[in-house]
């Protein structure tokens, strides 16, 4: 395929109503703020241009994550300084590499620029921003188990919406005395298109039974195949790379045994019969992308 037919849907049901107010809470909390560290799964599409537009005018670190599962030949943002942040790095595959520098840089980006009405205080407040489901919780936990050795303060799941409101300061280091702000995920109100929808829905930042696995695992095969990676083939064992999506999703429910029972109407009363569960296969085939199993992929 030349390109992916969405059918004219509609982004707009794919936001939960509190994003809303979050946005709403962080712009208050940024009265306190004297740096912004926001985390990303990919480097273009998993930005909120709202957070630039509303916070973007402290010192700003952008941390990209899932750096393992990215495809090293397609980097469209690299290591080193970038306009508007203070500075942004990628993310190794190991958290134990990334996370000691965390609170240096964020100490020397903020004694490097003014604090203006917070130049008195010695506490350094940093607020945690970003799409849902990136790994803010985890980051702050992860900095308070490094510097602190203290357990975790705020909960973490495998799926957005874990973080609903602004949370309370969060102590993660002693020298300096510095505090993140958990924050929840915030999605834009407007997509510019959808297909950025449907890369964020892939990373896990939406539901996913708010955009529908059929759409989304049809347009995964879609981008695997144009990126040339085919590592689904021998994965499934298929005889060859597919252009649609039904075949596999059968391919994958016959041979993974993904049935389902389905009651038919017949002149002889109800019969319970087995049938393949294509949305079952498709839940599979979104897991092992996420997973890694289908290759290195990177959305942008």
């Amino acid at each position: 395929r030349e390109r992916f037919e969405f059918g004219g849907r509609d982004v707009a049901s794919w936001f939960p109503r509190h994003m809303a107010k979050g946005l709403r809470q962080m712009r208050l909390a940024l009265r306190r703020a004297d740096c912004l560290v926001e985390r990303s799964h990919i480097p273009l599409s998993g930005r909120n241009p709202a957070l630039q537009e509303a916070l973007g005018i402290r010192p700003h670190v952008l941390v990209l994550n899932k750096m393992d599962l990215a495809d090293p030949r397609r980097q469209p943002v690299s290591a080193g300084a970038g306009p508007g942040c203070g500075q942004r790095w990628s993310w190794a595959q190991s958290d134990s590499l990334v996370f000691p520098q965390v609170v240096p840089m964020v100490a020397r980006l903020v004694a490097d620029g003014p604090r203006y009405h917070r130049a008195e205080s010695s506490e350094h407040n940093i607020l945690v921003i970003g799409v849902p489901n990136v790994g803010k919780s985890s980051l702050i936990n992860s900095l308070r188990r490094l510097h602190l050795k203290k357990g975790k303060a705020t909960a973490v799941g495998g799926e957005p919406g874990i973080t609903k409101a602004v949370l309370s300061r969060i102590q993660v280091c002693e020298k300096p005395l510095m505090y993140l702000v958990d924050t929840p995920g915030v999605l834009p109100p407007r997509l510019g298109d959808v297909e950025t929808g449907m890369k964020l829905a892939l990373c896990g930042a939406i539901h996913d039974h708010l955009v529908g696995e059929d759409i989304m695992a049809d347009y995964l095969l879609y981008t695997l195949n144009k990126q040339q990676q085919f590592r689904y083939v021998q994965r499934y064992g298929l005889g060859q790379a597919c252009d649609h999506i039904e075949p596999l999703l059968k391919h994958v429910a016959l041979t993974q045994g993904r049935m389902q029972k389905v009651k038919v109407l017949t002149g002889t009363g109800n019969v319970n019969m087995m049938m393949l569960n294509y949305p079952a296969a498709a839940c599979k085939f979104l897991q092992d992308f996420r997973a890694g199993h289908l290759g290195r992929v990177t959305l942008d």
